[in-house]
């Protein structure tokens, strides 16, 4: 599903977006830490399909779990 999520500098600042839209990971993000489920992020944004969605939700888990934490001593 990586393939669904694109970070071009070009689009959007460089921020990471749906492949083919405008709309950026944080903005789904945003929605479903909302409250939004996914039919109501569907019926926000009609353009995308709820492999899209879900597609959000793995690349910011890959960012997550990626991620190094510096804990300072």
């Amino acid at each position: 599903m990586q393939s669904r999520i694109e970070i071009r500098k070009d689009i959007c600042h460089g921020k990471p977006c749906i492949r083919g839209t405008r709309i950026m990971v944080a903005n789904v993000l945003s929605l479903l830490a909302g409250g939004y489920d996914v039919a109501r992020v569907l019926k926000n944004y009609p353009e995308l399909t709820e492999n899209d969605v879900l597609a959000v939700l793995e690349y910011a888990g890959d960012v997550v779990r990626d991620e190094e934490i510096l804990i300072p001593a």
